[in-house]
This record gives C-alpha cells, structure tokens and sequence, in this order.
C-alpha cells in the first residue's frame, strides 16, 4: 500500500474511532443504514483503463446477466474483473497466433475445454452464465478474495491478476447494477 493511501485509511481510522468515543450513547440509537458492500478487501495495485461503448455495454450485459441468475453484485464485481483481466471488457474472437489456445469471447473461454461452442462463447450473456455457474459450485466465494474465487473457476496461468481489477469493477458495477 502506497504511503498516502496508507496515511488516508489510517486518519480515516483514527476519526471514526474519536468519532465513536464522542458520539457513544447517542450512536448506539441511530437507524441503521442499509449498505451492501461488494468488495470484501481489495488487494494490491490496482489497473484502471478508459471504457469505450462497446466495453461498458460488455460490462452491463455481464450485470443483467448476474442479475438474470439471481446473484448478488458481489457475483457481478467479480465477473467484470475477470473479464477485465481475461479480455479487457472486450468480445474477442479468434486471434490466430495471439490466441491463447481457442480461448473466446469476455472470459477468453475454450470450447475444447466444455464452456460451450464458439457461437454460445462468444454471447455475452451465456458466457457471463457459464461463468456464475462455476463461481455458484466455489464454495464460499461470497467471502473469499476475489482473484481466489476468480482463479477456482477459471483456472489462469496468472492466478493473482484478477485482483488489480477489482476496484474498477466494484466502481463498474456501482454505477450500473440499478441503471
């Protein structure tokens, strides 16, 4: 963690917990609020890239998607992430040489490895299924890191690069899941 944001989260620690002492009594009143956290803890350096249209529409399709399967936003931030990681947001066909093996579409699934045809592959929607399907069967991965939960379905040679994605995702999926 960089210096300055190590210095932020430690004030921002230190007033909630002055805060805490001084509001006492009277904060143990107060109504609750209904917040829905969606990352658990973010990890490492993040990415970020610029979206074009193509990308964001990529993006809500993977959130009506989650929602079409019944899952929380949490199910969606780490969807995006994946995808973010796997093939930028992007619907990628077949790449010749620059493909990795005949990995298709947002999560760069293989047909040879079960996802499904190329055609089904390469539909937003069904991959971002075929995707929920396998994080449904990872036990725990509501609670779990998001590269962990991310890595058990997709099975990466580069198990940690899910986790630079997820506050990008996380800011993703709060600005859409209710548009």
């Amino acid at each position: 963690m960089n210096k300055m944001l190590r210095k932020s989260v430690l004030g921002i620690a230190g007033l909630a917990f002055t805060g805490g002492i001084f509001a006492g009594p009277m904060a143990a009143h107060a109504e609750p609020v209904d917040t829905k956290p969606v990352a658990v803890s973010v990890q490492g350096a993040q990415s970020k890239i610029d979206l074009n249209d193509e990308q964001t529409a990529n993006a809500k399709a993977i959130i009506a998607a989650t929602k079409k399967a019944g899952l929380p936003e949490r199910a969606a931030v780490i969807s995006i992430a994946t995808s973010l990681q796997e093939s930028k947001l992007e619907n990628l066909g077949h790449l010749g040489d620059k493909n990795d093996h005949d990995s298709l579409g947002l999560f760069q699934q293989r047909p040879t490895s079960g996802w499904g045809t190329p055609e089904q592959i390469t539909n937003p929607e069904y991959s971002t299924l075929a995707f929920l399907k396998g994080l449904k069967q990872v036990d725990g991965w509501q609670d779990m890191p998001l590269t962990e939960a991310a890595q058990t379905v997709q099975v990466s040679a580069y198990p940690d690069a899910y986790a630079q994605w997820e506050q990008q995702a996380t800011d993703i999926v709060h600005q859409h899941w209710n548009s």
